[in-house]
C-alpha cells in the first residue's frame, strides 16, 4: 500500500493580483507523473483544495480534470477533505458523482461520524482505513456557554477536536477488529494548527493564529493512527518529533515569504505492518525572488539576474526619497525576463507611518496591520489591545470559515 500525502493546493490563488493558473497546472501534471512513477495506490489531499469558497471556472476545471486523469493511473483511491479556505457545500456537491471515480470527498463534519471512517479495498481485499476528518469549525465541536472566557472557549474547542478524533479512531479500531486484520493500517487526516507548528510571515495562517491558544497538541491524536496526514500549515514539518504525524505543506509558495522554501509531498508505504516514509521535493514552477536595499543594490541585483525568469518583490530601503522609484526599476527590468509584482518603499512607509500615501496601498497591508493602525489612531492602551486583537482575529477566522454556498 503506497499513499501520497499532499495538501494546501490553494487553486485559484493570485499573487499581488498576478494569476498563477500555469503554475497550478504544471504542479498537477507533475503530481500525476509522480503518482505513476511511484505506483501510488491512494492519494490524500488534506484540505484547502481551493483558495476560496467560490473558485473560478478555471480553478474548478483544473481540479476536475486532474481527478479524471488520476483515475487512469495506478491510483485506486483519492480522499479529499475540506480545509478552512474551502466551501464545504461546494466540495460536497459532486461527491456522489466523484464516488464513481473512487474519489471520497468529506467537505464538512458528517451527520453520521461513521461516514468519516473509510475502508479502502483493492480486489475486495482491505488496504487501509482512512479517518477523513475535515476542518472542524468552532460550531462543529463546541457549544457556546454564557460567561465563558477566551481561554475557556479555546480549551473547550481543543477538547471537542480531541473527542472527535477519539470517536473516529475507535470506529476504525472496531472495523479493523471485525476484519480480523491487526496489521491493517489506520490513517488519520486533518486540517488544523498543531502546537509548535512552524509558520511563515505572509502565509495567511500565521496572521490569524499567532498568539492564539487553539493549537492542538500531538498527544491529542489517538495512538492507534499509523500515520496522520495534516494540512493547514504551509511549511513541510514533523509534529512534536513524531515521525508519523506530518504536514506535507503547500506545493507552491503562497507568497514571497515561502519563496526560498523547499516544497514537498510525502509518500508512505505500508508492507506487512511496517511503515516507510519518504519525502519528494516538488519542482519550482515559477521562481520568486525578494530584492531589497538601496537603489544601487536593487539595480545591481537586477543586472545579475537579467538572464533568469522570475517574479520579484522589491523593497527599497535607501535613505533618499526617489519620487519615480517605480519608473527607475521598470527601466532596469526592460529586456529581461524579470517581472516586478510589488515595489515597497520602506523610506516612505516609515516617514508616513499612519497614512496611506501614493506609494502605499492596501495591498501592502494585511487585515491585522490595518486594525493595529486603527488602534494606534484611537490611542488604545496596551491592556485593551490584547483583548481587542484576539477578538478581531476570531472575527476574521469566522468570516473566512463562513460557507457562502450553503443554503
Amino acid at each position: 500500500m503506497r499513499i501520497l500525502h499532499t495538501s494546501d493546493w490553494h487553486l485559484g490563488r493570485s499573487l499581488y493580483n498576478k494569476k498563477r493558473y500555469e503554475e497550478f497546472e504544471a504542479f498537477l501534471e507533475w503530481l500525476i507523473l509522480t503518482i505513476q512513477e511511484h505506483k501510488i495506490d491512494t492519494l490524500l489531499v488534506a484540505g484547502d483544495v481551493f483558495d476560496n469558497g467560490s473558485p473560478s471556472n478555471r480553478a474548478q476545471n483544473l481540479y476536475y480534470h486532474f481527478l479524471v486523469k488520476v483515475a487512469s493511473t495506478s491510483c485506486q483511491h483519492i480522499v479529499v477533505i475540506a480545509g478552512n479556505h474551502d466551501s464545504p457545500s461546494f466540495l460536497n456537491a459532486p461527491k456522489e458523482l466523484l464516488r464513481e471515480l473512487n474519489v471520497y470527498v468529506i467537505g464538512s463534519i458528517t451527520e453520521s461520524i461513521e461516514d468519516e471512517v473509510l475502508l479502502l479495498t483493492s480486489n475486495n481485499q482491505p488496504q487501509a482505513i482512512i479517518c477523513a476528518v475535515p476542518y472542524l469549525r468552532d460550531r462543529d465541536v463546541r457549544v457556546a456557554e454564557p460567561g465563558e472566557t477566551i481561554d475557556d472557549k479555546n480549551a473547550n474547542l481543543i477538547e471537542g477536536i480531541s473527542q472527535h478524533y477519539g470517536e473516529v479512531s475507535r470506529l476504525a479500531e472496531q472495523k479493523r477488529e471485525d476484519l480480523g486484520n491487526p496489521k491493517l493500517p489506520i490513517i488519520g487526516m486533518g486540517h488544523l494548527f498543531t502546537a509548535g507548528g512552524k509558520t511563515l510571515d505572509g502565509d495567511g495562517v500565521r496572521e490569524l493564529y499567532i498568539g492564539a491558544l487553539t493549537h492542538v497538541h500531538a498527544d491529542k491524536f489517538p495512538a492507534s493512527f499509523d500515520y496522520i496526514a495534516l494540512g493547514h500549515l504551509h511549511v513541510p514539518q514533523i509534529v512534536d518529533k513524531k515521525e508519523h504525524i506530518r504536514y506535507s505543506g503547500s506545493p507552491l509558495p503562497i507568497g514571497f515569504g515561502e519563496a526560498s522554501q523547499e516544497k514537498k509531498v510525502i509518500i508512505i508505504e505500508f508492507s506487512e505492518g511496517l511503515r516507510k516514509i519518504e519525502e519528494i521535493t516538488v519542482p519550482v514552477f515559477q521562481k520568486l525572488l525578494r530584492i531589497s536595499g538601496s537603489i544601487e543594490d536593487i539595480i545591481e541585483r537586477i543586472e545579475e539576474l537579467k538572464l533568469e525568469s522570475a517574479w520579484l518583490e522589491i523593497e527599497y530601503k535607501g535613505k533618499d526619497i526617489i519620487p519615480n522609484l517605480r519608473q527607475v526599476i521598470d527601466e532596469a527590468l526592460v529586456a529581461t525576463s524579470l517581472e516586478s509584482l510589488q515595489i515597497k518603499n520602506r523610506q516612505v512607509m516609515e516617514k508616513v507611518a499612519m497614512a496611506i500615501s501614493a506609494d502605499e496601498t492596501l495591498d501592502d497591508l494585511d487585515e491585522i496591520e490595518v486594525f493595529n493602525r486603527c488602534l494606534d489612531a484611537f490611542e488604545t492602551s496596551e491592556e485593551d489591545r490584547v483583548g481587542l486583537i484576539s477578538a478581531y482575529r476570531e472575527i476574521l477566522r469566522d468570516l473566512q470559515e463562513e460557507d457562502l454556498n450553503a443554503e
